[in-house]
């Protein structure tokens, strides 16, 4: 994990800018910090990491902080009476979104219409590694089951060996069916398996293929969101793409937290404790 998210990101990307470097010859490099193909976007994310500065902890009152939260329930032993729960909560604090496993989403349709909440749910959850085929697929049948929001898991173990034009393809796939019927596309990088360099291109991938959102986690690894990964990513990707920051959030203190480093939405299952909090701040 990053100490300083600026600092790493410098350190990492710094160096490919100096001189002595043998260009890349690969005319089909797909390395979104190959400094010969992509030397634009190392300097302007670059740029970015060295004019960070960090902003103070905002004052949200509870209605403002609920439309930042993703009310999420994907536990796998979730029973229709905790989705009949958590949509029931979504409806009387106004959440953003709740967000379930896809065999969830006709009931969660029935019980929230009308209601202006967003249905969300997963594809290649939670191990990002199903085939393209199967996670583009998924998100074409959750939209038509009322999904206005998937969130999809990158293939990890792929960035981490360096095949970023299949990673790149992978969520084009999914990012694609979903626009294509308006909807919001985020990618699931799942951070505490990535060194800041993997993380670093990662989100860079994300941003490339068109993804609405890069988020953190899936809530189902060994480590959920973290300060110093949200400020990396809302860094590397501008204030064009979204960061959703999820896994362990639980408190009001950790919602703001994120959102003070960059998150514009939160996933939690702990929705409605900490907008009680928040009411009290």
């Amino acid at each position: 994990m990053s100490t300083d998210a600026p600092a790493s990101i410098i350190s990492i990307l710094e160096p490919l800018l100096s001189g002595g470097r043998t260009p890349c010859s690969n005319e089909h490099c797909a390395d979104p910090i190959c400094p010969t193909h992509r030397r634009d976007e190392i300097e302007r994310v670059l740029a970015a990491a060295q004019g960070h500065v960090a902003p103070e902890r905002p004052l949200l009152s509870a209605a403002e902080l609920a439309g930042l939260i993703d009310h999420t329930l994907l536990r796998p032993d979730a029973t229709i009476s905790d989705v009949e729960r958590l949509c029931a909560e979504a409806m009387e604090h106004r959440f953003a979104s709740v967000c379930v496993n896809p065999v969830f989403l006709p009931l969660c349709r029935t019980l929230t219409a009308g209601n202006g909440i967003a249905l969300g749910t997963v594809a290649g959850f939670p191990l990002g590694a199903a085939a393209t085929a199967i996670k583009a697929a998924e998100a074409e049948q959750a939209i038509r089951d009322g999904a206005a929001e998937i969130d999809m898991v990158m293939n990890i173990g792929l960035l981490r060996s360096g095949q970023y034009r299949f990673v790149a393809e992978d969520i084009r796939a999914v990012t694609s069916v979903v626009q294509k019927h308006r909807k919001l596309c985020k990618v699931i990088l799942e951070t505490a398996l990535l060194t800041d360099e993997e993380k670093v291109r990662a989100c860079l991938l994300g941003r490339e293929a068109g993804a609405d959102f890069v988020k953190t986690s899936t809530g189902s690894s060994r480590g959920g969101a973290t300060v110093e990964d949200v400020t990396l990513m809302r860094i590397v990707v501008g204030p064009g793409t979204g960061v959703k920051a999820s896994g362990g959030i639980r408190t009001y203190e950790d919602a703001i937290s994120m959102i003070a480093a960059g998150a514009n939405r939160i996933g939690t299952s702990s929705g409605v404790s900490i907008v009680a909090r928040g009411g009290q701040a």
